[in-house]
């Protein structure tokens, strides 16, 4: 290699200029680009700013670079952003939906109007939310519930939750905020979604028993038979049958599910309750609320599980859906960004366990309680279960009980 260094060097160099070369390869020194260290960096750019990275101090007064416009002459403020991933809880019963949707109230509507009266955000990013690069880690459903939600954006360094949450209503809080990677999107990062479904254990007893809920008290056969069911769920399958309008050939209809397990039954007035826990990658539009329909269709005996298999398969299978009522986002995970960034020195893993406790005091103050009394006093889940789980007929393929529900859209991931 050194001779063919030799000898192209004279028609770039004079004789005089010809830089010096080793005579052998064993002298040359292999310089390695030393280790990214995100502190290093941080510090390198603290130096490089005018104040010296006061401005990144929240308790010390905000960079503002004024400009005036040509036109008006008008002086603007412009305020440097960056991404942020807030975490959000919200109790979902009075609104259609997380995800914005004109003329109706949903939990986004109420979270730019916070940022927008706290003018965190300015009219154009309150009018089209893509400007602030804004994402949402799951699209939950009408009157679905979210214990632990993350959403990004770009804000300004000086953002204060305890305003924000003074311009939300009681039911939708912001528990903590992290700063992100430019790059981070709360959804495309995120590595799976964990859902829960509340519901009374009654609804678990064979087709031809009365559905009595004060009093009764769910076998432990049963509860094993239903855990038995669920591990069917587990790993790669084809979801189709469990959302709508979506192909058996259509590679996004695959889904892998990581967990699922039901838990141990409680007791709430007298009224025994029980927790689904599932967990997956990724879910399609209402595809956690037919599994759990499909569960109880076949733990009551209206089916076999039989049509679990078949259901999994290329053939059309028309699935019931259960009520939204039950279901809660439960957890957002990210431990892909955490392993890359979550020690660089300069941001946090996405693990927020300093707002724990006021993640559980909210569930069990406004989403619990509210889906607990609605089932006792509206029997949701048993009126569901007597007028249309009991008729449900899983060859009719016109059918689409998906049509009475307002949040029907082209389906996307949630």
């Amino acid at each position: 290699m050194l001779q063919t260094i030799r000898k192209i060097l004279p028609f770039y160099f004079s004789s005089s200029d010809l830089p010096h070369l080793p005579s052998k390869m064993s002298e040359i020194k292999i310089v390695r680009k030393p280790r990214y260290d995100g502190r290093v960096k941080k510090r390198q750019w603290e130096e490089r700013r005018s104040d010296k990275g006061a401005g990144l101090d929240a308790t010390k007064s905000k960079l503002v670079k004024k400009e005036e416009t040509e036109i008006t002459g008008e002086i603007l403020e412009k305020i440097k952003r960056r991404k942020f991933a807030l975490l959000l809880g919200y109790s979902g019963t009075n609104y259609y939906g997380m995800q914005r949707n004109p003329n109706t109230p949903t939990i986004e509507e109420e979270f730019f109007q916070s940022l927008y009266q706290n003018k965190y955000i300015s009219e154009e990013n309150f009018s089209q939310v893509q400007t602030m690069q804004f994402q949402r880690a799951a699209r939950t459903d009408k009157g679905v519930s979210a214990a632990r939600q993350v959403v990004s954006l770009k804000l300004p360094e000086n953002i204060d939750i305890a305003k924000l949450n003074e311009k939300l209503p009681e039911v939708i809080r912001v528990f903590g905020i992290k700063r992100v990677t430019k790059g981070f999107n709360s959804k495309v990062q995120c590595d799976s979604r964990s859902y829960t479904y509340l519901l009374p254990t009654v609804s678990f007893i064979p087709k031809d028993q009365m559905m009595v809920q004060k009093g009764f008290r769910l076998q432990e056969d049963i509860l094993n038979k239903i855990n038995a069911i669920l591990q069917k769920f587990v790993g790669t399958k084809n979801f189709h049958n469990f959302t709508s309008k979506k192909q058996a050939s259509d590679p996004s209809a695959k889904r892998f599910m990581k967990s699922l397990v039901c838990d141990t039954p409680f007791v709430k007035d007298d009224v025994e309750f029980t927790l689904i826990k599932i967990r997956g990658q990724s879910f399609m539009m209402h595809q956690i609320r037919k599994m759990v329909g499909l569960v109880l269709a076949i733990v009551k005996g209206y089916t076999s599980e039989e049509t679990l298999d078949v259901a999994f398969n290329m053939e059309k299978v028309n699935i019931p859906k259960a009520p939204g009522l039950g279901l809660v986002l439960d957890y957002v995970h990210y431990e892909r960004y955490n392993n890359r960034y979550g020690d660089d020195g300069v941001h946090e893993k996405m693990t927020w366990d300093e707002a724990e406790d006021e993640v559980n005091a909210f569930r069990e103050k406004y989403i619990f309680p509210t889906i607990i009394s609605t089932e006792i006093e509206e029997e949701s889940l048993v009126n569901w279960i007597v007028r249309r789980l009991s008729g449900h007929k899983y060859d009719d393929l016109e059918a689409d009980d998906d049509k009475s529900d307002s949040e029907q859209k082209a389906e996307e991931n949630r």
